[in-house]
């Protein structure tokens, strides 16, 4: 059964959560579709672990204090939340935006906590030969083609879209310049700290993904200082949608494999 609670981090910041199952905890961070993009995987890995899905600062109505304007606030308040639970032997679980503040939690976890790290079509390293492409300068139907590899079957016309529903989808946007910058979506200082990352992390990639290739994957992975990239066949830049057997598969055997409860 799910809980939803509010969580102080700071005193002008409360985090918006989502709660389920027993176990391993499991950090698991939406990207610039919000929380109901990564729903199903937090549905699907509660059965064996203990869930938390936030909602990020500033989406879906939520308050976003003025001072937190970057990834690295973001990944700041994170880690904070998990060490005032006293937290161990935590699996970071992120999309896209999500996979980006999950690499920048790693570097900056110097307690140890994250011990197992998924990043699903992750933005926020450059590669210079596999640029980013520019999410804020596309319109609704090249959104759908750059990020599904079925465009047709998930693209949504802004017009047949509710009048309250649009007004949150374009504060998520609004939040998500704010955060990830325009059109940068990177950190140029990121690439060069992960080799510093030694807990196992699992890159997961949709093979028709056009927003970050699967090239720029490859190039993710390899940074880590213990990482590795499958790349899901049918699927863009959210497997987890398109192709969940295949994704949730390949995350519940890194759960598995990674932690403290392996060794």
């Amino acid at each position: 059964m799910n809980t939803d609670l509010e969580a102080a981090v700071y005193g002008d910041l409360s985090l918006t959560l989502s709660e389920a199952g027993t176990g391993r905890p499991v950090l698991i961070l939406h990207g610039g579709g919000g929380r109901a993009t990564v729903t199903g995987l937090a549905e699907q890995l509660s059965r064996s672990a203990h869930t938390i899905t936030p909602v990020h600062p500033g989406w879906d109505g939520t308050h976003r204090p003025g001072w937190l304007t970057g990834i690295d606030d973001l990944a700041l308040a994170y880690l904070h939340h998990l060490h005032d639970r006293r937290l161990r032997d935590v699996l970071v679980v992120g999309s896209s935006l999500g996979g980006w503040t999950a690499a920048e939690m790693a570097v900056r976890d110097t307690g140890g906590i994250i011990t197992g790290l998924v990043l699903i079509d992750a933005v926020g390293v450059h590669i210079e030969t596999e640029p980013i492409t520019d999410f804020f300068a596309l319109d609704a139907r090249g959104v759908a083609e750059h990020s599904w590899h079925d465009a047709d079957r998930y693209y949504l016309d802004p017009a047949d879209i509710p009048a309250g529903q649009l007004a949150l989808r374009q504060g998520n946007m609004a939040t998500m310049r704010t955060l990830a910058g325009n059109p940068g979506m990177h950190d140029p200082k990121l690439l060069r700290r992960l080799g510093r990352v030694r807990a196992p992390a699992l890159l997961l990639w949709g093979e028709s993904d056009r927003i970050v290739t699967p090239g720029y994957g490859a190039a993710y992975a390899e940074a880590f200082g213990d990482g590795r990239l499958e790349v899901i066949p049918k699927a863009g830049h959210l497997p987890q949608i398109e192709q969940p057997e295949a994704t949730f598969a390949l995350v519940d055997e890194h759960l598995r494999l990674t932690g403290t409860g392996s060794l």
